[in-house]
């Protein structure tokens, strides 16, 4: 039985378009320009950093990310930015007794922004930065498991993306969901591994709740 969804962050809770934006303003290239690299990049299953490599060869994502922040111009989101579906979903799964954690790869600052965003609404936050781990290494499963008070196999992992997400979730003995919206969820959304491999495919946070009492009902 599924008895913990731990989700992850960008494209999952947050949609991530305006941070993207202001990368674009950071490198002084139009936001459609960057936006179509961006997917050129991930069609060709690199890694998304390659991004800023062909706009800025040697390009260094942590140094400029304490630049902007120095400029006055750091990573931000907010209420604002989280999908719609985010806060009724949790709510009801919270309700149906299941435990919840968010677990994905961000900085410290973005850690400390998720902890006021969700400060009553789940059991576990938990980055990359924190762990000194990042998806898809086994390290980062690692410390989920060891977060989370059930068995791998009574955890579902929710994400956008096959690479980072549902394969190294399965790996460790995790059921998974993925959710088709963000440039990873939309591009992969067909491909075998995305059709084949997760527990669930939704369209939509507030498909969860459902899909979870039934699958529950059948392993009862």
């Amino acid at each position: 039985m599924i008895r913990a969804v731990v989700f992850d962050v960008g494209e999952c809770l947050v949609d991530e378009t305006r941070e993207y934006g202001t990368w674009a303003d950071w490198l002084g290239v139009p936001r459609h320009t960057f936006a179509t690299m961006l997917g050129a990049v991930i069609a060709q299953g690199r890694d998304y950093r390659d991004v800023f490599q062909e706009f800025r060869p040697g390009f260094d994502l942590y140094e400029q990310r304490e630049a902007r922040a120095a400029a006055g111009d750091p990573e931000r989101f907010g209420e604002a930015d989280l999908y719609p579906d985010v806060r009724p979903s949790l709510a009801q799964l919270r309700a149906d007794g299941l435990w919840l954690g968010i677990a994905g790869n961000q900085t410290v600052r973005a850690g400390r922004i998720l902890r006021e965003l969700f400060t009553h609404d789940v059991d576990l936050i938990g980055t990359s930065d924190d762990w000194g781990a990042s998806k898809p290494e086994p390290a980062f499963f690692h410390r989920v498991a060891e977060a989370v008070p059930f068995g791998n196999s009574e955890i579902l992992y929710v994400g956008d993306r096959v690479d980072n997400d549902l394969r190294p979730a399965a790996t460790a003995g995790m059921e998974s969901a993925l959710i088709r919206r963000g440039p990873w969820g939309t591009i992969q959304w067909r491909t075998e591994e995305a059709e084949k491999l997760p527990t669930f495919r939704i369209e939509t946070l507030a498909e969860l709740p459902y899909l979870i009492r039934e699958f529950n009902e059948q392993e009862r």
